[in-house]
């Protein structure tokens, strides 16, 4: 077994609001590092992981009908993506910098609400 899955399958073991509170730590970690000139090196490897723990995560958001929430996480995926594929202008571009830990400072605070709030279910 590879360190990846094992990393996954320990991540896994705890509940929803417990993982959502691991990727706040990291989102608190990448909003504090957009600031630091060199730190671009240890903001890939949060970011890329930020992106695991989502796709380790809404499955079982779903199972518990939570698909509102499943769907905003989504949403962050695809925006932690599109900073990947862009990672280089982003960097070198102020204005973009400022624009992402602005977008980090969001979504670290409704990673919190949503890790505090119960499931919403469609019955309601």
């Amino acid at each position: 077994m590879n360190d990846f899955v094992s990393k996954e399958q320990s991540f896994v073991q705890n509940d929803v609001p417990t993982r959502l509170h691991y990727l706040a730590a990291h989102l608190s970690q990448i909003e504090s590092l957009w600031t630091q000139p060199s730190s671009q090196e240890l903001m890939l490897p949060l970011v890329k992981e930020s992106r695991y723990f989502i796709e380790w995560t809404v499955p079982d958001m779903v199972k518990a009908d939570d698909i509102d929430r499943a769907c905003e996480l989504v949403d962050l995926v695809r925006l932690l993506t599109r900073w990947l594929f862009h990672w280089d202008n982003i960097w070198t571009d102020a204005e973009q910098k400022q624009s992402a830990s602005l977008q980090t400072s969001y979504w670290l605070q409704r990673v919190l609400e949503i890790s505090r709030t119960e499931p919403e279910s469609l019955s309601a």
